[in-house]
């Protein structure tokens, strides 16, 4: 289990995120939904534990540990992984030394061309480079079989559909449910409502604040009806003001 009390971070004398209180268990798939600029990458940062993000109040506690002093690579070691919004590139390694961590993990051909047919691709990019001969769509499915790979206890994926083609939304539907499948705690950083309804369980986050959780569907059509057209970032409020806490 993997939660966040009452976490409260601080930039330029906004709260960026404001007292964020939220449960996740294994094997389910959470949505984290709202507009830009309210909050929700922020959270996956504080999440992994990035040396910017790591001045915030509150804590992060997994399997019952309170892990807010853990660096980046200590909470990796955990199992807590960070799917980023714009994949990295890497210069001079193929997608076979990628996927293997350089031979690390010791994975079949049948494994690694299983996963990537997860994700859309075939056994012919095993011996491309992860550098700019690769699509920005070609990395982010080259990092997402990646994840699936070494199998994490929890998985973060900010903005899992960036650089995908809009048709490609069942790939990213397979890829959470073998990863929910494994196990792992997965959650989805999203201002898509197709992705969102994807997940078993929806958060809708506006101002550094849950303003609404439970079913997906419920939580897109409350984003829909009160999120589209606004256009604050700062302070959640309803059709009649401010929202009460």
């Amino acid at each position: 289990m993997l939660e966040v009390k009452g976490i409260k971070l601080v930039r330029d004398e906004r709260e960026i995120l404001n007292t964020l209180t939220a449960t996740f268990e294994s094997g389910r798939v959470y949505a984290i939904l709202g507009n830009n600029g309210v909050g929700k990458s922020t959270l996956s940062y504080v999440l992994m534990g990035l040396e910017s993000h790591r001045d915030y109040e509150g804590n992060v506690v997994f399997d019952g540990e309170e892990i807010d002093l853990l660096s980046v690579s200590e909470r990796a070691r955990k199992g807590i992984t960070l799917g980023w919004q714009e994949p990295v590139r890497f210069q001079g390694l193929t997608v076979k030394e990628y996927l293997t961590l350089g031979g690390k993990l010791k994975l079949s051909k049948e494994e690694l061309n299983e996963t990537l047919s997860v994700v859309g691709l075939n056994n012919e990019y095993l011996d491309r480079f992860v550098d700019e001969s690769l699509s920005g769509g070609e990395r982010k499915r080259v990092e997402l079989a990646s994840i699936i790979l070494i199998s994490p206890k929890v998985t973060i994926l900010d903005e899992p559909d960036s650089g995908i083609d809009i048709m490609s939304m069942e790939m990213i539907e397979r890829v959470l449910e073998r990863l929910s499948d494994k196990g792992s705690i997965v959650i989805i950083i999203t201002h898509r409502e197709e992705i969102a309804r994807m997940a078993d369980e929806a958060f809708l986050l506006c101002g550094g604040r849950i303003l609404a959780s439970g079913e997906p569907e419920e939580i897109v059509n409350f984003y829909r009806k009160l999120c589209d057209n606004c256009q604050h970032i700062n302070e959640p409020i309803t059709e009649g003001g401010q929202i009460d806490d």
